[in-house]
């Protein structure tokens, strides 16, 4: 009689198309099949148990089955499971808005709701376009958006229209509203050849120049704040984000801080913008919001931009956008537990020495001489591989570096997910420093194995 296991296996390759995944290597090889989860550990259907590298795609902040997140959910569906945010509301809905105000940064006043970082975005760029229409000063002229290259901000089609990375975005430009792009900080393959520090941020006047040109056309300025994500883990230069902040303010443009990926501690604050005091006119968060346990994201704005919305019906001025899930009960519930944990168990303050931990670990990556550069924001880091170190030369796609690392990690219990070549370490904020040794030696000793 066939096992659980082998069923579940062959319905998995026969039925599921995993996102971002190409199935044809992914039928090639034994699929790993989660059925258990326990702090920083996930457990397959076979009993093997892994470090959880990236938080379950980056989501997880204290771990998997945390009790008062747990409990917090048990409770509240002894209540309810769902009830629509259309005119009506919530009690958790309402309560999660309020701390969301407390810890969010200053200026931003309103909580709009959806389910996940690509909707969330797609409010931000609507509310944006649709403030200039209606507010006070009223400008129809601009609505258009600028955006970095080798930023991620979401799948959706406006979402993807200010991404900036063409093996993701390429294929849709056909069905993409127009954006200007203006080069990322990328330091290690800087697009101006200089050198940071030395370059005093000279991509900044790349920016300033789109803003000087276009300004009157330009409804906001989106970017991730300190970390582009999915671009390869590229950290900014100091003083960057707070000069972006000043040129939207001076070319009378809005920003959008995209927070999904960074916010609820991932860099060593609650949200990135904090390391340079930047305050955003917009700012979309999910991922670790509840904690990687629901789908629930939002977006945050300012009192000004609400007003623009406020009217009377034949005005036309209601913001039309909402999901079935928008608020939903248990999600919130999951998010205001992760929440009272930061607080009960000092998160924050705990994230210091283990960001410094880390950092010595990361440093004998070196002794890899595929090993090109080490980025590293927080508890996220970018291991970026490379073929030639002198030359920064890339490995051809077709050798499958960054699928070859993973699979050895796999082998020695740990799971990681690259973007391309670069190695992608995002754990819990939970983690342990022996966690940390752990997940840092099995990488390394991974990508020896496979390329030295």
């Amino acid at each position: 009689m066939e096992s659980k296991a082998r069923r579940l296996e062959k319905i998995d390759q026969n039925v599921l198309w995993h996102p971002f995944t190409q199935m044809r290597d992914y039928g090639r090889i034994p699929p790993l099949i989660i059925e258990e989860g326990k702090g920083s550990y996930v457990k397959d259907i076979y009993g093997r148990w892994y470090l959880d590298g990236v938080s379950s795609l980056w989501v997880n902040v204290h771990g998997h089955r945390k009790k008062e997140v747990d409990q917090a959910i048990v409770r509240q569906i002894g209540k309810i499971a769902h009830s629509t945010l259309l005119g009506i509301s919530n009690v958790p809905a309402i309560e999660l808005a309020e701390q969301l105000m407390k810890i969010a940064p200053r200026g931003l006043a309103k909580v709009f709701y959806s389910d996940n970082g690509s909707t969330a975005v797609e409010v931000a760029l609507k509310m944006a376009f649709q403030f200039w229409k209606q507010s006070s000063k009223k400008d129809p002229k601009k609505k258009k958006f600028i955006a970095l290259t080798n930023g991620y901000h979401g799948d959706t089609i406006g979402s993807v229209s200010v991404g900036g990375i063409d093996l993701f975005h390429g294929t849709y430009k056909p069905l993409l509203f127009p954006t200007f792009r203006v080069a990322s900080p990328y330091c290690y393959r800087c697009s101006l050849r200089r050198a940071y520090p030395s370059c005093r941020v000279e991509c900044l006047n790349l920016l300033e120049k789109t803003m000087k040109k276009h300004h009157a056309e330009v409804a906001a300025l989106i970017l991730e704040p300190m970390v582009q994500g999915a671009g390869g883990m590229i950290v900014f230069p100091k003083g960057y984000l707070k000069e972006a902040r000043f040129l939207c303010n001076k070319y009378h443009i809005l920003m959008i801080a995209d927070e999904v990926a960074t916010g609820f501690g991932r860099t060593g604050k609650m949200f990135a913008c904090e390391h340079e005091k930047v305050s955003p006119d917009l700012m979309a968060i999910s991922k670790g919001i509840s904690a990687g346990y629901l789908p629930l994201a939002a977006t945050l704005t300012t009192e000004g931009i609400y007003q623009a919305f406020l009217g009377e019906a034949q005005e036309l001025k209601t913001f039309y956008h909402g999901h079935s899930y928008t608020g939903n009960p248990l999600a919130c519930c999951a998010a205001l537990a992760s929440l009272e944990l930061f607080k009960q168990e000092r998160i924050l303050e705990a994230l210091p020495s283990k960001i410094q931990f880390l950092k010595r670990e990361l440093r004998r990556f070196y002794q890899i001489l595929v090993v090109g550069d080490i980025r590293q924001k927080g508890l996220m880091v970018g291991i970026e591989l490379v073929a030639d170190r002198k030359k920064k030369t890339p490995f051809p796609m077709e050798a499958k570096v960054g699928l070859k690392i993973v699979l050895e990690a796999r082998k020695r219990g740990v799971i990681i997910r690259p973007l391309g070549d670069v190695m992608v370490l995002m754990p819990p904020l939970s983690i342990t420093k022996e966690e940390l040794k752990r997940l840092t030696q099995v990488v390394f000793d991974s990508t020896e194995a496979v390329l030295s």
